[in-house]
């Protein structure tokens, strides 16, 4: 039988590695201005894609309806967004970026971008291009797979 890999080669184990920093530098940049990773999320979305919903919230930023309620009413507590009725649906709330909430965003973003920025420049525009469609690739068997474990069990 052959020596498994060190585990430090498993690709998993780079995925998480990577995400987990990404996290550390965003938690950290982001603690400056107040905000968590999902209230960052919740800011960036509303900003580039107009009102939203609750639920349409919690799907783009991966949490559940229940921990949205409670990231949206902290954020609405501190005048970064607003939450009315829907037009269409009275028992739907629908967040609004505020003006304090697009200045916060505005400065936060300055930050994170740098980032994003010396990320891109570790790279050639050809290999951007091919780690972005790797990692998608990536994320779609992680998505499938995760499906696959979570589905109805056979007794």
């Amino acid at each position: 039988m052959e020596a498994p890999a060190p585990v430090e080669d498993d690709l998993c184990t780079r995925i998480r590695r990577s995400e987990q920093a990404l996290m550390a530098h965003h938690e950290a940049v982001l603690r400056t201005y107040g905000l968590t990773m999902t209230q960052y999320t919740v800011l960036l979305f509303l900003s580039r894609q107009g009102d939203l919903s609750g639920a349409q919230l919690a799907r783009r930023c991966g949490v559940t309806q229940q921990s949205m309620s409670s990231v949206l009413t902290n954020m609405e507590s501190k005048e970064l967004i607003r939450r009315e009725a829907s037009p269409v649906h009275a028992k739907v709330q629908i967040a609004t970026l505020t003006d304090k909430g697009q200045a916060v965003l505005k400065r936060a973003y300055q930050e994170v971008i740098v980032l994003e920025r010396a990320l891109a420049d570790a790279f050639t525009p050809s290999e951007h291009t091919a780690l972005c469609e790797l990692l998608e690739r990536a994320t779609t068997v992680l998505v499938q797979q995760t499906r696959q474990a979570t589905g109805p069990s056979i007794a």
